[in-house]
């Protein structure tokens, strides 16, 4: 029961805007290289070689799941760093970017829309995602509904309720904001109730549980949730799905020794998948691999619609 449509409006965005939207990295770092993320510093008294290596994955589900789905890809990166590896389940993006800023977060995988401000103000150094064999990568933005909720297309949801996750959230905010804006002429606030859920899972069972009557989402999460029967079909029904998006980036804090930072990215590259809990949760979305990515290629489309929605990044 899904109703796809033609790229529209975040196609539109890419021509109307240049390919790069404008882009500054926070006071802290600088960029001689010109490719967007902080560059290691070479003053060595700025660097950290840390005996404990914190890693934290995107909080868009259940974070106690996620650290027993991470566990065995963290016995393997101690092993390729000679470190302790301790997994550190953040409740929100603000507290991972914060965590990230703090020092207190080394290794993470930040989410679609909150690369940007993980890069700008914590020191973000992205250089991986996940992908499917065939190196394919990528999630769509849904707006679901329910079924009999009256909403049947987009247009429906105007004077209606609509459920978004996160402000720093692609899927669950920017993207749809920009969408409904240049393609429908809706903005959030004057026509139609804007509410916030926190994250994807309670987006999507907030709509089958008939909370919320329509929701932006990442189809990722809604799929794996699928998988584990978390919800069933006969509750969901989408009206839009986007273009594809580049999914969550996986990456280190800037100032981390270029040693380490070169082992953690082996170790990325180099973890077999088959037979692992990371291949059995991210398997349901295709995903069986790690794949080198940039910030300033793989990021464009959503700077592009940081831009359209004036986002712009504060590090005070």
């Amino acid at each position: 029961m899904k109703a796809y449509t033609t790229l529209a409006a975040v196609a539109a965005l890419a021509v109307a805007f240049p390919v790069q939207a404008e882009f500054a990295l926070g006071d802290r770092f600088t960029d001689a290289d010109g490719d967007l993320i902080a560059d290691i510093p070479t003053d060595p008294d700025q660097l950290i070689d840390p005996d404990t290596l914190i890693f934290a994955y995107t909080p868009v589900e259940d974070p106690a799941v996620y650290a027993e789905v991470w566990a065995d890809f963290l016995d393997h990166l101690s092993e390729a760093t000679g470190r302790n590896v301790q997994f550190f389940p953040v409740q929100s993006n603000a507290a991972q970017i914060e965590a990230m800023r703090a020092g207190r977060l080394h290794i993470a995988g930040f989410n679609t829309g909150s690369n940007p401000l993980a890069v700008a103000c914590a020191g973000f150094r992205p250089f991986a995602m996940m992908a499917a064999e065939d190196g394919s990568f990528g999630y769509e933005m849904e707006i679901i509904t329910y079924p009999d909720s009256g909403i049947t297309e987009v247009e429906d949801i105007r004077g209606q309720q609509m459920a978004f996750t996160s402000e720093t959230s692609n899927s669950g905010f920017k993207a749809p904001s920009a969408i409904l804006n240049d393609e429908f002429g809706m903005t959030p606030g004057e026509d139609f109730e804007a509410v916030f859920s926190g994250a994807h899972d309670n987006s999507i069972l907030g709509v089958a549980n008939r909370d919320y009557m329509a929701a932006a989402v990442a189809n990722s999460v809604l799929g794996r949730m699928l998988d584990r029967e978390v919800v069933t079909e006969d509750q969901i029904v989408s009206i839009y799905t986007s273009q594809t998006f580049p999914t969550t980036g996986y990456g280190t804090v800037y100032n981390l020794t270029p040693e380490l930072q070169e082992a953690i990215q082996e170790a990325f590259f180099s973890y077999d998948w088959e037979g692992t809990p990371l291949a059995e949760e991210f398997g349901r979305n295709g995903e069986s691999q790690f794949i080198p990515i940039t910030f300033q290629e793989n990021w464009a489309v959503i700077r592009t619609i940081d831009e359209f929605n004036g986002v712009e990044y504060d590090c005070d």
